[in-house]
């Protein structure tokens, strides 16, 4: 009989075992590699101190690692993108404690992918299983997993959890030979606000540099901080990742990572940086900041620069992040996302179930809408994609 162990640290579980576990998932990501997961802990970035309790599930036969996921007890919801706060607030206001609830999610990082890493079908389901049993042993008041993929949502649904829609804008190539052939796809209106936004830059003097893996410096890293924590800044927040946290994927992951920085003349004015898996040739929009405002240099370093880069590298997918329908116009298309909710209390339960079910209503005509609005010359080919985007959404 396979047998369960929870660490509250990832450095607890061996790195080579994990890995594999990840790379035979139905959608491995960067983001779940276990050197990503432990510098979030040892730079200090998601740890209990930030309310974020490692509780790292493993099942094991013997020393053979069958099934494993990472984690947490929250005491917030900041750094999850899958908002709850509303539900929260109710159970504050009927007086119970909705903290501590337990999470699986990739800290900071709203990317779709496998969650629950496991060698089977069936060590899937015994993990989901053991997740609900943890969220009752440690009593919790509910259990999320967020932005997993289908099999995860198989396997979690049959755990007795509810289901959340949701959606982000992601690119996929279409045989383009360079950015002019991207451009050369979208209605008229959309290319040239395009055109005419990166010609405001380029008026500005500003033109781009862009580095990868070991050829980001660790100046450009240094650079490349002051700007994220800018950003930061100008909401009134506070950075979640630690200069740390960089430090350890420049030496740990740097093949994963690809920085743009703005240049006029000798001097850096914003930067932005991408996440890469080369593997599966897909991108990743993830941080941005800069030193000074320029109009529309947010759309060039974040959406322009990185779309040009993928069609001449040869990368067939660009996930923009979390929300924003502005992407669409700049090609990026509706695509559904997902996440997994168990709740601990049946009256709370049942009223979430029924609001997932509004919402998720809501959230395929909401992309059916979406479909209406095609950027692309051809309509039917975006509107097919948004209409399977639709359907995938409602199942």
């Amino acid at each position: 009989m396979p047998t369960l162990r929870v660490d509250h640290s990832p450095a607890a579980l061996p790195p080579e075992a994990w890995n594999r576990l990840l790379a035979a998932s139905p959608r491995p990501t960067p983001f779940m590699r276990h050197e990503y997961l432990l510098a979030l802990h040892e730079s200090g970035s998601a740890t209990a101190d930030t309310g974020w309790q490692a509780m790292f599930l493993s099942l094991w036969d013997e020393d053979q690692l069958l099934a494993a996921c990472p984690a947490w007890l929250k005491t917030h919801s900041y750094g999850e993108y899958v908002f709850d706060w509303a539900w929260a607030d109710a159970y504050r206001r009927h007086g119970l404690a909705y903290y501590p609830k337990l999470l699986v999610a990739v800290p900071f990082t709203p990317v779709p992918g496998s969650r629950l890493l496991a060698a089977d079908d069936e060590a899937r389901a015994l993990l989901a299983q053991a997740l609900r049993a943890l969220a009752k042993e440690t009593e919790t008041s509910s259990l999320h997993v967020l932005f997993g993929d289908e099999a995860d949502q198989v396997a979690l649904a049959e755990a007795g959890c509810m289901a959340r829609a949701g959606v982000q804008f992601h690119w996929t190539a279409e045989g383009d030979a360079d950015f002019a052939d991207f451009l050369a796809r979208l209605q008229r209106d959309k290319r040239k606000k395009i055109q005419q936004e990166q010609r405001r830059v380029r008026e500005a003097g500003v033109v781009f540099e862009a580095r990868h893996g070991r050829d980001i410096a660790a100046d450009d890293w240094d650079y490349f901080y002051r700007c994220y924590q800018q950003t930061y800044r100008e909401h009134h927040s506070t950075p979640y990742l630690s200069r740390d946290f960089f430090a350890r994927m420049a030496s740990d992951m740097p093949e994963h990572w690809l920085m743009f920085t703005a240049m006029r003349g000798a001097e850096r004015v914003a930067t932005s940086l991408i996440a890469l898996d080369p593997e599966r040739r897909a991108a990743f929009g993830r941080y941005w900041g800069a030193t000074e405002h320029i109009p529309h240099l947010h759309f060039d370093a974040c959406y322009y620069q990185p779309l040009a880069w993928c069609i001449a590298n040869g990368y067939t997918r660009f996930e923009g992040g979390a929300q924003g329908e502005h992407k669409m116009a700049r090609g990026l298309m509706p695509t559904p996302t997902a996440s997994s909710h168990w709740l601990a209390h049946p009256a709370f339960a049942d009223a979430v179930n029924e609001f997932l079910t509004r919402e998720g209503d809501a959230i395929a005509g909401y992309v059916n809408a979406l479909g209406e609005h095609t950027p692309f010359k051809i309509a039917q080919a975006g509107a097919h994609k948004a209409k399977d985007a639709a359907d995938a959404a409602s199942s």
